[in-house]
């Protein structure tokens, strides 16, 4: 058995989002807005993969957990489909998260495009984060992929012309491609210093960037105050380490010297970042 069926509510006019743990998450950006964007609204769980079908356990391995100090259980790889109802929003959401799969990636995402053409969905948004040379400073720059450039970049995305090896994301694109559903993928920019780390920034920047290409509407009041926090504490270390201080500086000089010239680095720091992986 490769997915696990739930019973759930019929969705209304259903769109998708999708973010993988793992590879193609610096920062935790794209995994956070999705765990941020299901506590927004009433969850129905659709469906689960079948880890058996799609992981290597040598490679994602499986987790041994304490319940109540005493009783041991495994936690395994998961990918999970989901509902998402938002109050006051005119569509229903279809949320796509887990650990990136190993293995029969061909099988896998035709499993996930063949869920969402089941479900009505017409319209998807794929998510992931790179490391790049950027600031914390300054606002997170977002690379799409797919559709339309000059829709892209009326959404205030950056293109990328990139050719070459590619994660889940990109082999989930194609997939969903060919079912017929309209598909965008959004990359934010993590800073290098920050990127073995959560980054707040990033994860709120690809979850407004999702709600506006979905034509939704999610409160972020709380993801905007975690965001502020995480500001303050890193002033905080800027004041104390005037090494890390300059190089911030540097940074911010370097992307407001040409907006043409530092769109185009950005771009060629994602490629690099997913050649390299």
């Amino acid at each position: 058995m490769e997915l696990v069926r739930h019973d759930h509510a019929p969705l209304h006019a259903p769109s998708a989002v999708v973010a993988f743990t793992g590879w193609g998450d610096a920062g935790e950006a794209s995994s956070a807005a999705v765990e941020y964007l299901l506590g927004r609204g009433q969850v129905m769980p659709v469906a689960s993969v079948d880890p058996d079908g799609f992981f290597d356990f040598q490679v994602t391995r499986p987790v041994v957990a304490l319940e109540g100090g005493e009783h041991r259980r495994l936690v395994w790889p998961e990918v999970e489909i989901l509902g998402l109802r938002l109050e006051g929003s005119g569509r229903d959401l279809v949320v796509v998260r887990g650990a990136e799969p190993n293995i029969r990636w061909k099988a896998f995402t035709r499993l996930i495009a063949d869920v969402m053409v089941g479900l009505g969905v017409d319209a998807a948004v794929t998510l992931g984060a790179f490391i790049g040379q950027v600031p914390h400073t300054l606002p997170v720059p977002l690379v799409g992929v797919g559709g339309d450039p000059d829709r892209l970049r009326d959404r205030g995305l950056l293109i990328s012309g990139y050719e070459g090896p590619t994660g889940i994301i990109g082999a989930l694109n194609v997939a969903l491609g060919d079912a017929g559903i309209d598909t965008v993928s959004v990359w934010a920019a993590v800073p290098h210093y920050l990127s073995a780390q959560p980054y707040p920034p990033g994860a709120l920047a690809l979850l407004e960037k999702a709600s506006e290409l979905l034509g939704v509407t999610v409160d972020t009041s709380g993801f905007t105050a975690e965001v502020a926090e995480f500001r303050r504490t890193m002033e905080a270390v800027l004041e104390e380490s005037e090494g890390l201080a300059d190089y911030v500086r540097e940074l911010e000089q370097e992307s407001r010297a040409d907006g043409v010239a530092e769109g185009r680095r950005l771009v060629e720091e994602i490629e690099r970042f997913l050649r390299d992986r």
